[in-house]
């Protein structure tokens, strides 16, 4: 039989040693590239390897005839794999995914057969309770990722669930630790010694912990103790991609691999924005890249490596993997193995522009498809570009290129693309950009400085503040050495407290630059209230350090509005929100927005993750809509729209949520719905605005009111209640039938009862709730209750009235509200005093119960200017009056927003700034009400 013509044999030295020394190993090669090299063909091969060298069909395999069927399947599949690469009838992910199910699967079955014999020997491995235990083989690096390259050794770590004794055999029984160390030790040997066959995968135990020092394995408890008190940012970055390779089918794995998770995720993941981890990973790199260059020195002609080079391998590992440890705490989608997947979620999140995705993707196909030439050649783990000519021509081929200066003209475009992209991640950003950095002989670096702390120097301090910039600068200079005397700054670790001497400096460098002028000291004492806020999550302060345009932003934000520094400080988080230009740009996509949430939602680690989720999402949203706000793109209208948007959707997904959290719950989905008034009803939200709601139920069931009950109880208490991640919302259910005494939650038909004056005289709704309802709407919830709840909010509000007692219930409670919000002040208050905001919505609640009826567009919930212009037409002003009246009401709310925003409770302004607007609403209430 002619041999096949195989292009391993004419690239790879490696392989044609192989042929020729083993004249049928091409035939089965040529059989096994014939297809994909899937894990069930690799089983089957090996099924067959084995049962080959038993003695009999029912004979025990001895570790001599394991070892040899492996190093026969090795060399198979990896001949098989190249044929398959060289022809391109595979790709990366084929390549590499099948080197990784070759590892996993000769993990497994080594480990099945050396238990099976150690377990003859000394028997079971038991715990304490005496369940059975077994060793996980955590795989680490490219085995973790399943990017396991063609010539790779396999970095394991090996974990047990607890320490106990094994139940004895032909010998007597042993420490599990005991047990499992031999067992270990075998494992290696079956996988790693060299023998007339080869080997089959080099194995590396130096990640697991304190490396050659530690036990080869170790339990969880030793495991979670070794990550608290000695793990390591770069641990945190191996671990990214561990997982158990060893089988999980039974209940012990199964078990084991629960117990791990539940370790490991915490210490990978942190719940916030982890900014912390650049500098880590960039020292990191910086000694791998020196190692390298070290090597490089020693043996120049290994010097070109394309895995820890400039813009190789590693560099987009680092890239991609970077957005893991920074965020993957909060977006479980960053909780995936291989890099290229990483890239993809960073570009669907707008971390990355889907070309700088696309760039990096191409490299490193490109890059993968080189190593795994290089290593072909003669099976070396080797990463070095060959300097012989003859060795390039060959290598040139292989990658399809015609010559060597083409092959490398090409690896050179994509290095610069990938050293690009990883020095914009990882470079130090300050160094050469005005106004980022103090100049070291400069006086933001003379003041925050240890002359804060001599009294002496106060003149000269703040003469140098003046420098500086700031006008008035007593106040900070106060402010600069309480901080800096302060117990919070002095017991900052030294890292934290050099980054906040870094902000502190490049903030105070920074003052001239700060508008308005006359606030400078205002803005940056604010600055000094966030740095001491965030003093100890580091993550932040580093932040502020690696992105000096964010710290220019904040100091923006800050002096745009102390409403919006104050949510700043209480919500630290919101600082990555600066960072996001895309965001910015981006319009407002509710569906996608619940979309997203409800799926972080699922993948949380229980109910106060989920709480802190919902809080950190709705922060997000209201700090993008602010930053939109003060950059001037939004009216005081849409500020509205989009903030009681937000919270429809907040609440919708939270109705979920709470939900799916309650045991007795009798369906899949609740026959409930959420009721907005006020603000939210009226879509006139504004930051700070409590939600008055109230809760409807449509439920047959003879539970129901106790589970609705129960619901609605648990649905308050994740709505109101404090997390570490702050409220959700401030809730006030006075609105609901029969006020504070009524339930918490009310039967549809008992609402429609209610509001409709049917059944008792006593338990029916007075005209001022039927006010509330003028700006009531479904928001929340069942749809099919919202478009009953309307139907009964249009019965009521077109229920015919007399307009004399109507009139006079209506100046009645005017009367009532004016005397609940006493003015003493020379001030006038935009909302409740007379001529204000509440005049115009009272009177233009009076039209829409009096005649609804008869115009149906008055039912509309459109917001009180739309009304106004709609009452003109029905005829009852005229369309002057109604843009008069109109443009006060519009003028009122921007006068407020303003206020609210500088952080005022009341919004009270001087009586003659809005003269005439008071005097135009005066008119419309004498007119309308005598």
């Amino acid at each position: 039989m002619t041999e096949p013509s195989l292009l391993s044999s004419s690239y790879s030295h490696y392989a044609s040693r192989a042929y020729a020394a083993q004249p049928d190993l091409a035939f089965r090669v040529a059989a096994l590239a014939a297809a994909p090299i899937t894990r069930e063909r690799i089983d089957e091969r090996l099924d067959a390897l084995l049962n080959a060298l038993r003695a009999t069909p029912d004979a025990p395999l001895s570790e001599d005839a394991l070892k040899k069927a492996l190093r026969q399947l090795r060399a198979e599949v990896f001949c098989a794999v190249m044929e398959r690469d060289l022809s391109r009838a595979a790709d990366v992910a084929e390549v590499t995914g099948t080197m990784t199910d070759l590892a996993e699967a000769t993990v497994q079955r080594a480990m099945a057969v050396v238990s099976a014999d150690l377990e003859a020997l000394y028997g079971e491995p038991r715990g304490s309770q005496g369940e059975r235990l077994s060793l996980g083989v955590v795989g680490m690096g490219k085995l973790g990722g399943r990017e396991l390259n063609v010539s790779s050794d396999i970095d394991l770590i090996f974990v047990y669930e607890d320490d106990g004794e094994t139940t004895g055999g032909q010998r007597s029984s042993i420490a599990t630790q005991d047990f499992f160390t031999r067992l270990g030790k075998r494992l290696i040997a079956a996988l790693a010694e060299v023998t007339a066959d080869g080997y089959v995968f080099r194995v590396d135990m130096r990640l697991r912990p304190n490396g050659d020092s530690g036990p080869l394995v170790c339990s969880l408890g030793m495991l979670e103790e070794y990550f608290y008190v000695q793990g390591r940012e770069w641990e945190r970055y191996a671990w990214i991609k561990g997982r158990l390779v060893s089988e999980h089918v039974t209940d012990s794995a199964r078990r084991l691999s629960r117990q791990l998770d539940a370790i490991v995720k915490p210490f990978i993941y942190r719940r916030y924005l982890d900014f912390g981890v650049i500098s880590a990973i960039r020292s990191l790199h910086l000694q791998i890249r020196q190692e390298a260059q070290r090597r490089a020195s020693m043996r120049p002609d290994k010097a070109d490596d394309i895995k820890l080079g400039r813009g190789g391998i590693r560099e987009i590992e680092f890239s991609a993997q970077v957005f893991q440890l920074i965020r993957g705490g909060q977006d479980a989608g960053f909780r995936v193995r291989p890099t290229l997947a990483v890239l993809r979620h960073a570009a669907a999140r707008g971390l990355v522009s889907p070309g700088v995705c696309a760039d990096l993707t191409s490299a490193y196909l490109f890059l993968r498809d080189l190593e795994h030439r290089l290593q072909y050649r003669n099976d070396a783990q080797t990463h070095a570009m060959p300097v012989d000519p003859a060795e390039r021509a060959h290598l040139a081929q292989a990658m399809g290129f015609d010559d060597y200066a083409s092959l490398m003209a090409k690896l050179e475009t994509h290095r610069e693309l990938v050293e690009q992209q990883f020095d914009q991640i990882f470079a130090d950003k300050v160094s050469g950009q005005r106004g980022c950095g103090a100049r070291e002989d400069g006086a933001a670096v003379w003041v925050w400085s240890s002359a804060l702390a001599d009294d002496s120097a106060d003149d000269a301090l703040a003469a140098r503040l003046v420098e500086l910039g700031v006008e008035r600068p007593a106040d900070l200079l106060a402010r600069l050495k309480a901080v800096w005397h302060s117990s919070r700054y002095a017991g900052l670790a030294e890292s934290s407290r050099q980054r906040f001497d870094i902000v502190a400096q490049r903030a105070l460098e920074a003052a001239h630059t700060l508008e308005p002028a006359e606030r400078r000291g205002d803005i940056l004492a604010r600055l000094f209230d966030l740095l001491e806020a965030i003093g100890r999550r580091g993550a932040y302060l580093a932040l502020l350090t690696e992105y000096p345009q964010a710290l220019h932003r904040v100091l923006s934000v800050l002096g745009a509005s102390r409403w919006a520094a104050g949510y700043l400080i209480r919500h630290p988080q919101l600082l990555d929100e600066l960072l996001d230009d895309e965001a910015m740009a981006s319009p407002f996509d509710w569906p996608e927005f619940k979309r997203t949430l409800r799926a972080r939602l699922a993948a949380a680690d229980g109910v106060e993750h989920q709480m802190d989720l919902l809080r950190h999402a709705h922060q997000a949203e209201v700090f993008r809509i602010l930053l939109i706000d003060l950059a001037g793109k939004l009216s005081v209208e849409h500020v509205s729209d989009r903030l009681s948007e937000l919270a429809d959707a907040v609440l919708d997904v939270t109705v979920e949520a709470v939900w799916n959290q309650l045991a007795k719950r009798h369906r899949e989905v609740p026959r409930f719905a959420i009721i907005a008034y006020g603000k939210l009803g009226g879509k006139e939200l504004g930051y700070a605005s409590d939600l008055d709601l109230i809760f409807l139920y449509d439920d047959a069931d003879d539970n129901a009111s106790d589970i609705y009950a129960t619901f609605t109880r648990r649905l308050i208490t994740w709505l109101t209640t404090a997390t570490g991640a702050g409220t959700l919302f401030d809730v006030d259910l006075r609105l609901r039938p029969n006020g504070e005494s009524g339930l918490l939650v009310t039967d549809l038909h008992a609402f429609r009862r209610y509001q409709l004056r049917e059944g008792d005289a006593a338990n029916t709704a007075w005209v001022w709730e039927h006010q509330a309802l003028t700006r009531a709407r479904y928001c929340a919830g069942d749809p099919a209750i919202g478009a009953q709840f309307e139907a009964i909010r249009e019965q009521v509000l077109t229920t015919p009235r007399d307009a004399a007692t109507l009139s006079a219930e209506i100046v009645d409670m005017r009367r009532r509200v004016e005397e609940g919000h006493p003015n003493r002040t020379e001030l006038f208050d935009l909302k409740h005093d007379r001529g204000g905001m509440v005049d115009i919505e009272f009177a233009v609640q009076y039209w829409v119960l009096l005649h609804a009826a008869r115009d149906p567009e008055l039912i509309r919930n459109t917001g009180n200017i739309a009304l106004l212009r709609e009452v003109s037409r029905f005829g009852l002003m005229s369309g002057e009056e109604a843009d008069t009246v109109g443009a006060a009401y519009r003028t009122y709310r921007k006068l407020q927003h303003k206020l609210r925003l500088d952080g005022m409770e009341k919004a009270r302004v001087e009586p003659q700034t809005v003269e005439k607007e008071r005097e135009a609403v005066l008119r419309l209430w004498r007119r309308v009400f005598g």
